[in-house]
């Protein structure tokens, strides 16, 4: 009896394999190795010490994923395989939408096809595109404002009327905040393929001189310092919270915001860096990014109560364990 974990060499997939694999469970990974290396799955091995079976296939490949289906006893699946770049999702929307989406469909299929009716699902808050109000709690209205976020929403939805249609799907939604930070041996973190989208790869370049600077996109914002405020979560926090949504599965569709409950600005994550890193991080403060909304933090209490679930890290941890990474690995050569 196995874990299937799609995206499994990926940022949170692979840290989400390393948990599953200390906590004793067999899994089956697949990756396509689009924005991942297959030498994570060699350093998920070391860490663990254990081995597991990997298939490099894609989720719109039916025919790969029944052959997965059919090898292997497969009764759970935690799904990350998504595209994930906002801006990407602007200027190529079919690619997600094909990806994310019917990907997704694929997936279900073929799972309902060998009965297995469990699933955990890689959401976003970003189906809450800009809320009205902070902190964001799991009833709040759901208004997804690019492609990547519509894709999101539109799983969500899909597996809502699966079930409606199928009463022995359990399927439980964690909807992520910002995830940042890296296994604390430094193995394991953050190394995308092509440029960065996200703050804290683009914090690392900026400190490691590989980037002249970054560029902190507006200012303005009805914030206390006039930038834009996030909660960021520890990786390793979020493959817990796969671990306890696994553990505490619950008939029907869950839906849990994975979060510290905390937000930071922009200006505060790269001053937290450079302090308890000692380092420096050049930035210029540019024009707002469109769409962009001035506050988005969770309320994780849900996940708190039914799950026995919570964050355990501070940004400082966060900060701390991803410039150990990116002092480790080849993408940033220069640090010292």
């Amino acid at each position: 009896m196995a874990v299937l974990v799609t995206g499994g060499a990926g940022y949170i997939g692979s840290h989400t394999c390393a948990k599953l694999l200390n906590c004793g469970k067999e899994i089956i990974v697949v990756d396509n190795f689009n924005n991942s290396k297959p030498k994570v799955l060699e350093i998920i091995k070391e860490l663990t010490g254990r081995d597991f079976k990997f298939y490099e296939a894609d989720i719109c490949d039916k025919t790969a994923l029944n052959r997965i289906f059919e090898e292997n006893g497969i009764t759970e699946v935690v799904h990350f395989a998504g595209y994930k770049a906002v801006a990407e999702s602007v200027r190529k929307p079919l690619m997600y939408y094909r990806n994310n989406v019917y990907g997704t469909s694929v997936l279900l299929e073929v799972m309902s096809d060998y009965n297995c009716k469990k699933l955990v699902f890689s959401s976003s808050a970003t189906v809450y595109g800009i809320p009205e109000r902070v902190p964001v709690t799991e009833d709040f209205p759901l208004s997804a404002i690019n492609p990547y976020g519509r894709t999101k929403l539109i799983v969500e939805k899909m597996c809502a009327d699966l079930h409606d249609s199928d009463n022995d799907w359990n399927i439980t939604l964690l909807r992520y905040f910002n995830p940042v930070g890296a296994h604390e041996s430094g193995k394991l973190g953050e190394d995308p393929n092509g440029i960065p989208n996200n703050l804290m790869p683009i914090i690392l370049q900026a400190a490691a001189g590989k980037i002249p600077q970054l560029s902190v996109c507006g200012n303005d914002y009805p914030t206390p310092d006039g930038t834009c405020i996030r909660d960021y979560i520890h990786v390793e926090d979020l493959a817990a919270g796969h671990i306890a949504a696994l553990e505490h599965m619950k008939d029907g569709v869950q839906v849990y915001n994975l979060g510290t409950g905390r937000g930071y600005s922009v200006l505060e994550m790269i001053e937290t860096f450079k302090r308890v890193n000692g380092v420096s991080v050049p930035y210029e403060i540019a024009g707002r990014r469109p769409g962009d909304a001035a506050e988005c933090w969770s309320d994780p209490s849900k996940a708190g109560r039914e799950l026995g679930w919570e964050a355990e890290s501070g940004i400082e941890k966060m900060c701390v364990d991803a410039w150990r990474f990116a002092s480790r690995t080849s993408q940033f050569p220069t640090i010292k």
